[in-house]
């Protein structure tokens, strides 16, 4: 056992460790579709949403509900930060990016800070 070891053992001490408070957002679209067949029609309207977000390591995307309709999505996304205003504006970045890629009307948009 090394000297430095013992000396923080007889006085109590225990290193010091930062602590991280993380921030959780969580963006909820719900979309409407028009003119899909089948599910496989579907999954492709929302290729680009699973391809380029869900590959951020800051960011989860799912499908959340609506699995099964052919007329309408729903989609969350939960995304990790250090601060609620960096959620904020992510949430922000996404949801402009998405409206720009994805090929559907959104119909609603729901936001929570945790």
């Amino acid at each position: 056992m090394s000297e430095a070891l013992r000396k923080l053992l007889r006085e109590g001490q225990k290193p010091q460790q930062s602590v991280i408070t993380p921030h959780v957002g969580v963006l909820t679209l719900h979309f409407q579709l028009y003119g899909c067949d089948d599910l496989k029609a579907k999954r492709k309207v929302f290729t680009a949403l699973k391809a380029v977000w869900g590959k951020e390591p800051d960011l989860a995307v799912a499908e959340t509900a609506d699995q099964e309709a052919l007329d309408c999505a729903t989609w969350t996304i939960a995304a990790l930060g250090t601060s609620s205003q960096q959620i904020t504006q992510r949430l922000d970045q996404i949801e402009k990016a998405i409206e720009e890629r994805v090929d559907a009307a959104i119909l609603e948009i729901h936001r929570e800070i945790l």
